[in-house]
């Protein structure tokens, strides 16, 4: 079992750029497990975690109404925003600048071969990071993600999550706001749940910026112990 975990920070990088990287890594591991398999070897697979920040997006699950997406074309054109089909779970979700998404792309016969608690663990990771932030972060019954105050009418989402998972390799991930424009959440119903707000660390915080570095250390720090993960970081960027 292979628990090294190669990590890239990617920076500030379009969408349909960086979900052809992911394609490209996945189908490396899993075309590594079906040889291991048709020649009876074991070459040890592959775990990646790419952290990524990219321009206005929106995208849509296999399992997603395109409904919930609120606009016409002409007015995500006008928001420099744009949108995507995309093959993993989950309903309409958007990315843009001031939000820390993570894609581990991960072997999970290297860690445990079972999903939901794969999905938990990713939350508790960001419940984890809320916390050392004097913040409260929970599970909301029925909705994968994390939310703040759940239970009552403030009830709002600070991380959205959607997955896609084939021969237990997963891909797709969080997104995590920190310091989100919460102006374009308004242009969609967010993993088609209607009537819960969406928040972002900076508002919780009262402050204009939060170091979007401090908050990927902290994640990383409890993504190993969680994962009981090695972390190798690679300077390799996609160009």
């Amino acid at each position: 079992m292979n628990k090294k975990v190669r990590l890239q920070d990617l920076g500030y990088k379009d969408y349909k750029e960086t979900w052809d990287y992911q394609e490209a890594l996945f189908k490396n591991i899993v075309d590594l497990k079906i040889e291991n398999r048709r020649q009876g070897t074991q070459l040890p697979t592959p775990n990646h975690f790419l952290f990524v920040e990219h321009p206005h997006v929106f995208t849509l699950g296999k399992s997603g109404d395109i409904s919930n997406l609120l606009v016409d074309e002409k007015v995500l054109e006008q928001k420099n925003a744009k949108f995507y089909k995309i093959n993993r779970g989950g309903d309409i979700t958007y990315h843009g600048p001031g939000q820390i998404v993570g894609y581990p792309i991960l072997d999970l016969d290297n860690f445990f071969t079972d999903i939901h608690k794969y999905l938990r663990f990713l939350e508790e990771m960001i419940i984890l990071t809320l916390a050392e932030y004097g913040l409260k972060g929970e599970r909301s019954d029925g909705e994968t993600g994390v939310w703040l105050d759940v239970g009552t009418p403030f009830a709002r989402k600070i991380c959205a999550m959607g997955v896609r998972a084939s021969r237990w390799v997963t891909m797709h991930g969080f997104a995590f706001n920190i310091n989100a424009d919460l102006g374009y959440f308004d242009l969609m119903i967010p993993c088609g749940i209607k009537d819960k707000a969406v928040t972002s660390l900076n508002v919780e915080l009262g402050k204009q910026q939060v170091d979007m570095d401090e908050v990927k250390q902290k994640l990383l720090k409890h993504f190993k112990t969680l994962f009981e993960a090695e972390l190798i970081e690679e300077k390799i960027k996609i160009s």
